[in-house]
This record gives C-alpha cells, sequence and structure tokens, in this order.
C-alpha cells in the first residue's frame, strides 16, 4: 500500500495507475485468433490496437466473448484487401467485420468526427493515424483506452485506469456534450454504471439530470425504440439494474420510454408492502434471476397496473385485477419498444398470471386446471417471479414455504403425466371425426376441449377406451 502511495505521488494518479493497468494488460490472456488479426494489421509497419470494452473488462477482471473491437490505420478498403472473407458492415465510418474461426472482430480506422446532425451518428469522419484523437472521440474514460500487446503499449490520455481503480464512470469531455452529440449516450451511462458498478461522478449526474430540459439540446427523441430496448435488455441483465434504472428517471428518460414505471413513483401500498410501487418494482426486478430476461422484464413491470387500480377502502389500499391490466399496459409497452412477438408474448403471459395462489387447500383437479391454463413451461418463471415479489417487498419474510409445498404438489402432477392439452388424450381429431361422423371444423376442437375437461377432474378417465365410450355416448 505504501509503495502504491509513493508511486501515486511521484507519477501522479493517473499515470500511476495506466502503469498499474499495463501490468495487467502485459499477462492478459488474449485469443491467438485476436492477437493473428492483429498481427497481420501491423504488417508493413501499420499501428494495431485493442480499444474499449476489451481493455477495460482485462482490467475490470470480466468474463468477456470473443468479440473483440480493434482500431488501426489502415484504410477499410485496405483492411477488406488483407481479409478477404471479412464484411464492410460501416465502411463510411470505416468499420470492417472480420470473420476468424474463433469469432467476430470489428476492425475500425482511427478516425475523428465532425457534426452529429441526427444526435445519433457522426455527419462525416477523418481518418487519422493518431490513435489518441481517434480515442478523444471515445464517450467514457473508460471506454478510452487503447492497448498494444505486441509492443505493451498502453494509451490513456483521459485516466480511464484510474477510473477504473476507483470505480467511477467519467466522460470524456464534458458530459452534456457527449450526449448531445450522440443522444443514445445517457442510457449507456445508466447501463455501464449497473453493468460495472461504476459510480458516476458528479458531472455526469448533472448532465443527466440536464437531460430532461429540452433546453439543453439532448435530442433522445431522435433515438429509434430499437436501441432502447437493446440497452434497456443490457441493463436488465446487470447484479443490481435498479441503479441504471433510477439514473434513467434522473434523467427524465424513464418519463420518456417507460411512462408506466415512472407512474408508480410515489405511489404508496398497503401494510403488505414497505415500499411504494416504484421502489418495490425495481427492488423485485433486482431479486429476479439475472439469467432470464423474460423474468426480469416481468418483475420490472409486474405492478405497473396499480396505478390505475387503487382503491382505499376502510384506510387501507387495494388493487383489484391490477395483474390484468398491468398485463395489457406491458403489452402496449413492450410493442413500442419493438419487442418479438413471442417475447412480448411471454413476458406479458408472467405479468398476467404473477398473482397465482398457494393456498393449501387447492386440490389436485385445481392445479391441474391451473397448469393448463399458465402452461408447464411457464411454472419455473411465474415461480422465479413470485419469488422476487416476495423479496422485493421489503418485509423481509424470508423464502415463501408455502411455494415449496406447491412446487412438490405440480411436479407430482407432471410426473404422473397428466393432460395437460388436447394432444395429450388418449384420442384424436381423427377418433372425434369417425365416431362422432364429423367433418374437420370447430366442432371437432370443441369436443376434445370437452373431453379434456373431464380428464383433468379424472386423470383415470385418460385411455382410449373410456374415451372413446364417451363419444360413442354423445353420438347417441
Amino acid at each position: 500500500m505504501l509503495g502504491r502511495m509513493w508511486n501515486d505521488w511521484r507519477l501522479g494518479a493517473p499515470e500511476a495507475a495506466r502503469q498499474r493497468a499495463l501490468e495487467r494488460l502485459r499477462v492478459h490472456p488474449w485469443p491467438a485468433p485476436v492477437l493473428d488479426v492483429l498481427a497481420r494489421l501491423r504488417e508493413g509497419g501499420h499501428q494495431a490496437w485493442l480499444v474499449g470494452g476489451n481493455v477495460r473488462d482485462a482490467l475490470l477482471g470480466r468474463a468477456a466473448g470473443f468479440e473483440a473491437d480493434v482500431a488501426t490505420d489502415l484504410l477499410p478498403a485496405d483492411v477488406l484487401a488483407r481479409f478477404p472473407h471479412s464484411v464492410p458492415t460501416g465502411l463510411r465510418h470505416g468499420t470492417v467485420t472480420i470473420v476468424t474461426a474463433g469469432g467476430i472482430v470489428e476492425c475500425t480506422t482511427l478516425r475523428e468526427e465532425g457534426a452529429y446532425a441526427d444526435a445519433r451518428r457522426p455527419d462525416a469522419v477523418r481518418f487519422t493515424t493518431d490513435p489518441e484523437r481517434d480515442l478523444d472521440r471515445r464517450d467514457f474514460t473508460v471506454n478510452a483506452l487503447a492497448f498494444d500487446p505486441a509492443t505493451f503499449v498502453l494509451l490513456d490520455p483521459h485516466g480511464g485506469a484510474l477510473d477504473l481503480e476507483r470505480r467511477r464512470l467519467s466522460a470524456v469531455g464534458h458530459p452534456l456534450d457527449r450526449f448531445r452529440e450522440d443522444a443514445l449516450r445517457p442510457f449507456r451511462a445508466a447501463r455501464f454504471a449497473a453493468v460495472l458498478d461504476l459510480a458516476p461522478d458528479a458531472a455526469l449526474l448533472d448532465a443527466l439530470a440536464a437531460v430532461r430540459d429540452p433546453r439543453n439540446g439532448v435530442r433522445v427523441e431522435a433515438v429509434a425504440a430499437e436501441r432502447v430496448r437493446v440497452e434497456l435488455e443490457r441493463l436488465l441483465a446487470a447484479p443490481q439494474p435498479s441503479t441504471g434504472i433510477e439514473l434513467l428517471r434522473r434523467a427524465g428518460l424513464l418519463e420518456k420510454w417507460l411512462p408506466e414505471l415512472a407512474a408508480c413513483v410515489g405511489v404508496t401500498q398497503n401494510r403488505f408492502h414497505a415500499y411504494d410501487v416504484y421502489e418495490h418494482s425495481l427492488r423485485t426486478c433486482d431479486a429476479a434471476p439475472a439469467g432470464k430476461p423474460r423474468v426480469r422484464w416481468a418483475a420490472l413491470l409486474h405492478d405497473i397496473g396499480k396505478p390505475p387500480t387503487k382503491v382505499i377502502r376502510n384506510g387501507d389500499a387495494t388493487f383489484y385485477d391490477h395483474d390484468k391490466v398491468g398485463a395489457e399496459m406491458t403489452d402496449r409497452l413492450l410493442d413500442r419498444l419493438r419487442f418479438a412477438t413471442d417475447e412480448r408474448r411471454s413476458i406479458v403471459h408472467l405479468v398476467r398470471e404473477h398473482m397465482f395462489g398457494s393456498d393449501p387447500d387447492w386440490s389436485d383437479a385445481a392445479l391441474r386446471r391451473w397448469l393448463r391454463r399458465v402452461g408447464p413451461d411457464a411454472v419455473a418463471d411465474l415461480f422465479d417471479l413470485r419469488i422476487a415479489d416476495t423479496l422485493g417487498n421489503g418485509l423481509r419474510q424470508g423464502f415463501p414455504v408455502a411455494l415449496e409445498r406447491l412446487r412438490a404438489r405440480l411436479q407430482a402432477i407432471l410426473d404422473a403425466d397428466a393432460a395437460l392439452h388436447v394432444r395429450d388424450l388418449a384420442v384424436d381429431g381423427r377418433d372425434v371425426m369417425r365416431e362422432l361422423e364429423l367433418p374437420p371444423g370447430p366442432e371437432v376442437g370443441r369436443t376434445l376441449a370437452d373431453l379434456l375437461d373431464e380428464v383433468t377432474e379424472h386423470p383415470e378417465s385418460n385411455t382410449r377406451d373410456h374415451l372413446l365410450a364417451r363419444l360413442r355416448e354423445r353420438r347417441m
């Protein structure tokens, strides 16, 4: 510790942090295919740098996928010539995607940027041979790092290594300028703060607070819904998404893109909750499994139906049908964010069904009916959502034991191979048409549904002989 303090005093904290970062990067196990790409780019005396997230994540000790970001002084046409199987994904901005046996390398020519008329991308770029000018255009200091694993040179002109050590998120230059250039950057700030566990510095916090004022020129309306969705999806994969969601609220972006969630702020609940609806939603989202994005989304949105359904009765708040109302609101919200249909329907289904009971008096037939309605494939997600909901209420009730008893009963039903769909019946549509002398049509489906109702109540009746006899009775 004393040696580190001495170096910080002797060299200055940013330079000492850069040297410590360099020592870590020297021994980092960079993937061999990436090193091969860098070596081919350097042929003829050219430059090739690992940049941005690759360097940042290596210093944070974060496990990363293969995809690498590389910067070079070669022009895009020259990169394409050296890598015949590469893809010209963004030639206007100098980007070529190099496909290797191990994965993807995004290669961009070192550049400077002009104005951002559309608040998303520069109108023009100017290629350069100076890597530090390229780093000057980056959004945050922790992304403005470049490392050459061949010469062991680390460029850090904006103190990103020190910010990583101090777990701090700072903009390159003035943050409002960065936000005016690219209106997606406030979302990225929220995402990086949550995913990387970095605390925004005072200037960045002030800039986020200024985003909501249109006079500051951050044109958030210019960002496509699809890009917002991607940033939110990445944010919800963080250990604690609530950190980033709060920053979005501070910037007024929650009101614009997730107004249904913003409306939950300050909506008090009842004795079953220690927090208002908004705080409870954030804590439930944090408690949901990070590896289940559908559950995370459902956890965040499961109670957005409470504000419009709140009624005070006998001095206490009730929210009748908030699950149904919330499901309809969630459907519109996710459609607005351009979610894929299957993903949207799955999340909406979880929101609609999140209030399922765990009454020990439920009969087995009632459980089978419930399984039919929600679908066996949704049960695990619904249980994860209910556990997160309980953990997020702030009452410290511990694990909901009744859920475990319910889970055991449901598992026994599934293990017994109970008929939960018409396809599980011992007869099919052809049997129905033959026995009832029916043509194909809705009546066949209604008949099968009636048989499934009977089998749900009496599973032992799901035999071919019994169901054929029931069909013959219907024909009489």
